[in-house]
């Protein structure tokens, strides 16, 4: 479990990684980032810095490259801003939610597609048994 003062500098770092990538880094590699969670060690020394990317693998791939040659410059970013003693290395780490995203939306079109099918099936179906196969205790 982190603790409270972890999950603040955590969050503290978010706002100010967003706010680096939209004002100071220059980037023409850098594409449409979004900032999507900062996970800090316990000791506040390193930090994971989880992004996704609107766009192709290329642009994916071209984001990477430019978030990894500006680590230096939102390290010095995030020292100043937070004020601590160390300042914590960071750590870019592509966020998988989109493919998690889109994984899940293909299933859930599968599983529409053979209920309807099954419904399908169902329309002129007939019980093989009794039409009402429960016993009942006629008194």
């Amino acid at each position: 479990m982190a603790s409270n003062r972890a999950l603040k500098v955590a969050d503290r770092i978010k706002e100010i990684i967003a706010d680096a990538l939209e004002s100071r880094v220059k980037d023409p590699r850098l594409g449409f980032v979004t900032i999507t969670d900062v996970r800090v060690t316990g000791d506040l020394q390193q930090a994971s810095v989880f992004y996704t990317v609107l766009g192709d693998e290329a642009e994916r791939t071209a984001s990477a490259i430019a978030l990894n040659s500006a680590k230096g410059m939102l390290r010095s970013e995030v020292g100043h801003a937070l004020g601590l003693r160390i300042t914590p290395s960071l750590e870019f780490i592509q966020d998988g939610l989109q493919e998690s995203a889109a994984a899940m939306n293909e299933l859930m079109f599968e599983v529409a597609r053979k209920d309807a099918e099954l419904r399908k099936a169902r329309e002129g179906a007939k019980p093989a048994g009794e039409a009402d196969p429960y016993k009942h205790h006629e008194e």
